[in-house]
């Protein structure tokens, strides 16, 4: 398997494992149900993910960047989501916007070469973005990250476990 191969099925299982929780979601309320106050919320993290991929594609394909007016304040890193749905764009909106840049992003990385793994990032870039190979390693454990986020809203909500048992029995 390629490093490309690789780099795009980890990218594609991350993304089904995000998408079966927001599938799982049903009012504007579920998308901005927040464990705790400062928890990041389902609509927070579609458009935060959305958000970082287009940061990430404007690292390795910057023509290919589309910035959304005022998601960087709602959905950027340090942004604080709050529970009120109008607060947010749509939610349909958001996953339109989260599903398009993925989408993109796993277009550049058809189209790069081995060696184009390689190259540095632009200066200026973080130091733990160092080349183009990295930048799609980063999109994936930070994607996993916050799909972790996101279970403990889904089950907080009274959902089932994704995969595996039914209901854990009481120890």
């Amino acid at each position: 398997m390629s490093r490309q191969d690789r780099l795009k099925t980890s990218l594609t299982q991350a993304r089904e494992m995000t998408e079966g929780i927001f599938a799982s979601l049903n009012s504007p309320e579920d998308w901005t149900h927040q464990v705790h106050p400062k928890a990041n919320h389902p609509l927070w993290i579609a458009g935060h993910l959305g958000h970082a991929d287009n940061f990430f594609l404007s690292l390795i394909a910057p023509e290919k960047a589309v910035e959304k007016e005022g998601w960087g304040e709602k959905f950027g890193m340090g942004s604080q989501p709050t529970s009120d749905p109008d607060a947010y764009p749509p939610a349909a909106e958001v996953l339109d916007y989260l599903r398009e840049r993925r989408e993109t992003l796993l277009e550049v990385l058809a189209g790069l070469s081995a060696e184009d793994l390689t190259k540095s990032t632009p200066e200026g870039t973080p130091e733990f973005l160092s080349d183009v190979e990295q930048v799609f390693e980063v999109a994936i454990w930070h994607e996993g990250v916050h799909s972790g986020q996101l279970t403990v809203a889904h089950r907080s909500l009274g959902n089932a476990p994704l995969f595996g048992a039914e209901e854990p029995s009481e120890v």
